[in-house]
């Protein structure tokens, strides 16, 4: 073992290594006055800052959690990093060489396993860029260029090139004292027939950085059609690279995100690329994962949760880039920024629009953006004749619970007056108000109290909440129900494809066997049943990840193995399934509103009356459609 490093080079870390140089690399640090700096707690949930740095003692303290000490300890912290790990990092950026006592110099060998990590993949971010001047990798200069990226653009971003042989990289990184357990746990490597072989071969590369700057992984593009590998592949998931925590080009766009209070969510490394090179230089992609919780809490560090940011998502024109936008929703509210979504022309992606249209067409398209909820607003009423009184009452069913899950009151206002103009209330807007403010009343009570009645309309995933697991009778087989919910879960594990993206609609409390409401949410946890498609293995573990204990976990497992009832599976038996789950759902519901409507009698508010008569009529419609049309009513 290495011996403990010099207490005086200790000190020189300290000392040469600001504290709010460090803490700025991974959030936004304003004026606190008294010399102190403020940001978001990066260690615990927070609306407003209750973060400070003390620049000139080189301390930090959180009054809200109450972490606190020096840049030391803030690294070790944020990093998951030991002292001694920690130390070397912080003396390699300061350019500092540390002594150990009872060692001498650190062997590279002996040094802690993040920074071995981090150190592998610097070298072979470097290799790869080397590579790319071969002439092997003509191939992908070709690539590049015909998307219009110059060398310039391509060392911006570190692209580079790795060789098609087996172990190019491999033999590259044992020569600089890299052992093999070190490579394959970096994900770099993989076993082979007789030992380590290159991860990644033949493809055009792209270093994902952290926060703070540091390679932790890359994405490689295919390039040649004999290579039967997916057309990208990520690094797996290793102690240094977890793809949900994660944003590529945040090194190089996080300044930009912090001074403009405005950050860009793109979906590939090219659109990323083609934004910066436009002058969109905020903007960021996810890495092979659908934008989540932590990617939140990473941009919300950067924007401080102010009313001036704004987080705008860009997708393609054509409806799978619709659908992606709605799912955005489920993540909006936990930002106190603005989020808007830009919807590129003509189906094209950022680096297409660049490429018919110019530089100017993307921030054209970026600045042009749309309200997040508008555009889930109208999205869904344009699904919907509303010049008839059936589409109008189809659509506020479509629309209303999404202006109801907004949860500031003014602004849940605003978009019930404007979805009553979109459906042609003008002047009894009031009906309208009256109906959201009624399912708004429904989810303060699902969080209160339970779940709240099954709405009976076509719902986004993305006004889906997250409710506790609904209350109701225990599993019981014979049920025709809860055989016909199993058979759906089966479903959504086994076959996703199948049932996505309806399944995805779907509310824990159309589930009326609690088991099942479990299951259905840690599948909603997992990204829903639509993110198991590309990945099934990968989708299974993550949807055991979400499982709350082991007899939920135990629960996924069986629904994971168990046959199917039906012998041939096909898109006519998957919809027989959602069908029943949601009409049984809808059944419910009514006789909750005829309960309703009896207590009312005739003594009660005429217009409550009338908004509990409409409702059930829609209710009825509805499950009329479903009864009669099948799946196409879904």
């Amino acid at each position: 073992m290495a011996g403990r490093i010099n207490d005086e080079d200790v000190k020189a870390v300290r000392d040469a290594v600001p504290i709010d140089a460090v803490v700025s690399d991974y959030l936004q640090l304003r004026n606190a006055g008294g010399g102190n700096l403020k940001g978001l707690c990066p260690f615990h949930d927070e609306k407003s800052p209750s973060f400070q740095v003390s620049p000139s003692k080189g301390l930090f303290h959180c009054f809200g959690c109450q972490e606190g000490g020096d840049t030391i300890a803030f690294v070790m912290k944020i990093d998951h990093l030991t002292f001694s790990e920690t130390v070397e990092r912080l003396a390699a950026q300061a350019g500092i060489t540390l002594r150990y006592e009872e060692g001498g110099y650190n062997p590279s060998n002996q040094r802690g396993e993040r920074i071995r990590l981090v150190e592998a993949h610097k070298i072979a971010a470097q290799f790869y860029i080397d590579q790319l001047e071969s002439p092997e990798a003509e191939i992908g200069r070709k690539f590049l260029a015909e998307r219009g990226f110059d060398q310039a653009a391509a060392a911006h971003f570190g692209v580079g090139y790795s060789p098609a042989g087996w172990d190019h990289l491999t033999r590259f990184l044992r020569g600089k004292g890299f052992s093999d357990k070190e490579l394959t746990l970096s994900g770099l490597s993989q076993e082979g027939r007789r030992g380590p072989i290159d991860r990644f071969r033949g493809r055009l590369m792209w270093p994902i950085r952290d926060i703070s700057g540091e390679v932790v992984g890359f994405g490689a593009r295919r390039l040649r059609d004999d290579d039967n590998g997916p057309k990208y592949l990520n690094t797996p998931e290793t102690p240094i690279y977890k793809k949900s925590q994660v944003l590529y080009g945040i090194d190089l766009a996080k300044k930009e995100i912090a001074k403009t209070s405005r950050a860009v969510v793109v979906e590939g490394y090219t659109d990323v690329m083609a934004c910066h090179v436009a002058g969109v230089a905020n903007a960021i992609a996810t890495c092979g994962t659908a934008f989540g919780g932590d990617h939140v809490k990473i941009l919300r560090r950067l924007l401080m949760d102010n009313s001036r940011s704004k987080v705008i998502f860009t997708f393609d024109g054509d409806a799978a880039g619709q659908k992606a936008a709605l799912r955005a929703f489920e993540d909006d509210q936990k930002f106190a920024a603005r989020t808007n979504i830009a919807v590129s022309p003509g189906g094209m992606d950022p680096c297409e629009l660049r490429l018919a249209q110019g530089d100017v067409a993307i921030r054209e398209v970026v600045d042009g953006s749309t309200p997040l909820f508008e555009f889930a607003i109208r999205s869904l009423v344009d699904q919907h004749d509303v010049e008839t009184p059936e589409g109008q009452a189809a659509a506020l069913e479509a629309a209303a619970p999404i202006v109801a899950h907004i949860k500031d009151e003014a602004i849940r206002h605003k978009y019930a007056v404007m979805l009553s103009g979109l459906l042609g209330y003008v002047t009894d807007n009031q009906f309208v108000v009256q109906r959201i403010a009624r399912l708004s009343r429904w989810a303060r009570d699902r969080r209160s109290r339970g779940p709240a009645p099954a709405t009976s309309q076509r719902v986004p995933q993305a006004q889906v909440s997250a409710p506790v697991a609904p209350t109701g009778p225990a599993l019981n087989l014979r049920s025709p129900a809860h055989r016909t919910e199993r058979e759906l879960l089966k479903l959504a594990l086994q076959r996703p494809e199948l049932v996505s993206p309806t399944f995805d609609a779907y509310g824990m409390d159309e589930f009326t066997a609690p088991p099942y409401a479990a299951v259905r949410r840690c599948v909603e946890e997992a990204g829903g049943a639509d993110a198991g498609i590309a990945e099934p293995q990968a989708y299974l573990a993550r949807v055991l990840d979400a499982a709350p204990d082991n007899s939920v976990r135990a629960m996924v497992t069986e629904l994971a193995v168990e046959a199917i009832l039906r012998r041939s599976v096909d898109e006519m038996y998957a919809g027989i399934q959602l069908v029943q789950v949601r009409l049984r759902a809808v059944d419910r519901r009514i006789r909750e509103v005829q309960g309703s409507l009896t207590r009312l009698g005739g003594q009660g508010d005429p217009a409550q009356l009338t908004a509990v008569q409409n409702e059930l009529w829609v209710l009825q419609q509805y499950a009329q459609a479903l009864r009669e049309r099948g799946a196409d009513a879904l």
